[in-house]
């Protein structure tokens, strides 16, 4: 691989490594770009879960540095979604999953339009309407699977969840998806390890550009919160439905 690939990929990591930091949404610009340099899909998903971890594991240390997560009521979402996560890798390998692919663009239209319907969503802490064990159990099953069957949108499921389920203000439900978002990728990260589905020389190029722009993103949404995120997260998910869309109407 040339030189002026690398660098781009390395760009490519820095530029997923910011939108992740925010909002989720970074393997629409890391995934197609290890495609477009080359590498077989399952290398290329490997690959980015190798890279896109780095970047979430900087994201995670700013947001704890900032008082932002609560590692008390972390230990049990950590754990049901690692397991979940594994399982959901491990299934992938025996099942398919053509009808997540046509049901989940839809999914994520509707977190868009309940984003866009409730301007004040998340704008501050409010009651949760389930406790912390059966929130815990209930979504790292559901979500964590689910990242580790099929993955995209991952993380805006994740903050909706802790927004309307937990009761969290949008800027700790970031760090809280940021945190379980770790688990399940090292989930994924591990089986795909295992299965040496990893360019582990393009993986350390794309992390040097992760690490920067994880770190400039979770900076940013440290200083500025909520309506940072808010914009960013719903261009993230917009860009994703028309990208998950676009594949099916493309190879449908």
């Amino acid at each position: 691989m040339d030189a002026s690939t690398l660098l781009l990929l390395a760009v490519a990591g820095m530029s997923a490594g910011f939108i992740d930091a925010i909002a989720g949404g970074g393997g629409l610009i890391s995934m197609p770009a290890l495609l477009w340099a080359g590498l077989p899909p399952q290398l290329a998903l490997g690959t980015n879960k190798l890279q896109s971890s780095f970047g979430t594991i900087v994201a995670v240390r700013r947001y704890a540095t900032a008082g932002l997560v609560d590692w008390r009521r972390m230990t049990v979402p950590v754990a049901v979604t690692f397991i979940s996560a594994a399982l959901g890798t491990v299934t992938v390998t025996l099942v398919s999953n053509a009808v997540l692919k046509k049901i989940v663009p839809w999914m994520l239209l509707g977190v868009a339009g309940y984003t866009l319907a409730s301007p004040r969503l998340g704008s501050h802490e409010r009651h949760a309407r389930l406790a912390p064990l059966p929130f815990a159990l209930i979504c790292g099953s559901a979500i964590g699977f689910y990242d580790g069957f099929f993955g995209p949108g991952t993380g805006s499921f994740w903050t909706i969840a802790c927004i309307t389920l937990a009761g969290l203000e949008l800027t700790k439900a970031t760090a809280f998806t940021k945190v379980v978002n770790l688990a399940s990728n090292i989930a994924a990260l591990i089986a795909f390890a295992l299965a040496a589905r990893i360019r582990y020389d393009v993986g350390a190029v794309m992390i040097c550009g992760q690490l920067a722009g994880a770190r400039l993103g979770a900076g940013l949404v440290v200083r500025h919160g909520a309506p940072l995120i808010r914009v960013v997260f719903l261009a993230a998910v917009l860009a994703m439905v028309a990208k998950l869309l676009w594949d099916q109407w493309h190879h449908g």
